[in-house]
Order: structure tokens, then sequence, then C-alpha cells
């Protein structure tokens, strides 16, 4: 739950991380990631915390470096272990308005899933659930009710993208 004072709603900002730690005395927390890329948290980024309590608080990135499967983050004014246990659970946010603009014809995920997809002779496949990364092109994964459609994300098979009408229209290869 947010609190009243707060100006962000869950459509303005998008969920990157979640706090899972601390690392040493100096106020270093341990980060979960689910940013695409590391430059999220880059040193001098303003980021949202989101307590576990609702609370949203803007936070300044000190320095960011990747450790095992995760990274470890520093915050500006959280500079000891009491004030990173502090932040253990918290939820990591940015604002959508800072993401970095695409190119023409590339997507934030976020934008694409809960799309309505259908054939290019208005057939209705179902939502899109989730998108899978592969390595030479990524997977939607379309659901209408028990039935599930694998998707392969390429310009010869996904024909329009309206993010306004939330909606994909895909021809999809032979045999789907």
């Amino acid at each position: 739950m947010r609190s009243s004072n707060d100006r962000h709603t869950a459509d303005d900002t998008l969920f990157i991380g979640e706090i899972v730690g601390v690392h040493g005395l100096k106020g270093a927390v341990k980060v979960r990631s689910h940013a695409d890329s590391p430059t999220m948290f880059d040193a001098g980024r303003i980021l949202q915390l989101e307590y576990l309590d609702g609370r949203i608080q803007p936070c300044t990135v000190a320095w960011a470096k990747p450790h095992g499967r995760g990274m470890l983050l520093a915050i500006e004014g959280v500079d000891d272990r009491d004030g990173a246990l502090a932040l253990v659970g918290s939820r990591i946010l940015v604002d959508k308005a800072m993401l970095p603009e695409l190119e023409d014809g590339s997507y934030y995920w976020f934008e694409l899933i809960g799309m309505a997809v259908y054939t290019a002779e208005e057939q209705f496949l179902g939502t899109l659930e989730t998108i899978l990364p592969t390595g030479s092109n990524d997977v939607y994964v379309v659901r209408k009710g028990e039935e599930e459609i694998l998707v392969p994300a390429l310009a010869s098979v996904v024909q329009v993208i309206d993010t306004d009408r939330r909606r994909m229209e895909v021809v999809l290869p032979e045999g789907l």
C-alpha cells in the first residue's frame, strides 16, 4: 500500500530490484536486480525505495557493482550497517520517465506484457503473459484460458505493435 502523500502510482514507476541483505559495515546493501541493464544502478541515478510499510522515498546511488548473482549498492546517506539493515526487504523502483529512450521499433517488456494478441485475420489469440529471452530472439508467451501459444518475437511474425491500443498483430509461422 502506498502512503497518501506519495505522488507516484504503480503506472509511473517500474520495479527493478529488491534489497535482500547487507554487506560489510559501511552501509552497502545486497540487491537482487530485475533490471535488464546494470546501468539502471549507475552512480548518481535517483531511484525510489519502497519500504515494507509502503512508504516511498527517493534515494541517490553512490556506487554499484556486480556481486555473485546480484549486486552491491551504496546509497548516499546510508553509511553504516544499521542504516543498511533498515532497508532490507525494500523494493527498488525507477521512474519510467527516467528510462532511456529506445530506438523506433524497440519496446520495454512492461510495455508489451498484457497486450491483446490477434492474427492478421482478427482472430484473438490471447494476452501476452510473459517474455522468454532466448539466444537469438525473445519468445512471447500468449495465453487464452488454458491454451498457450509461443510466438517468436521476429519482424516477420510480429506485424503491428500498438502501445496506445495495447494490441499486437502477428502472422503465425506454419505449424503454430
